[in-house]
């Protein structure tokens, strides 16, 4: 199964949302806002690619927090601060049963997802 994890008003979140649509990629769309986000789904995520990878240190999110709060981030204190504000991870998140995909390069896409092509 695919998923897009995001959230819908993100141009990044719908760049992607096009270009699968744009291939015929099935897949099902996880609006962290509307849907939350739990702490196996992040914990499997930080096992596979880091907690750095996923905090986007450039969003309003990452920049309204406390400046201690964005001081020395550890794995746990990282997760903590993703899974009461979904918003601080870098979009969108795409998983797929073999991958794990963070942000929009559709390089990656391309390589990655096998478009259904019916014909």
């Amino acid at each position: 199964m695919t998923t897009l994890f995001g959230i819908r008003n993100c141009d990044t979140v719908r760049r992607a949302r096009a270009w699968l649509a744009g291939h015929s990629v099935g897949y099902r769309f996880h609006d962290f806002r509307l849907d939350g986000l739990d702490s196996e789904t992040l914990s499997r995520w930080v096992d596979t690619v880091g907690f750095e990878r996923l905090v986007n240190r450039r969003g309003t999110s990452w920049r309204k927090l406390p400046q201690p709060a964005r001081e020395n981030l550890t794995e746990g204190t990282a997760m903590a601060l993703m899974l009461d504000n979904p918003t601080l991870i870098r979009r969108p998140v795409l998983e797929t049963d073999a991958r794990l995909l963070i942000g929009f390069q559709e390089r990656e896409y391309a390589s990655l997802i096998q478009p259904n092509r019916e014909g």
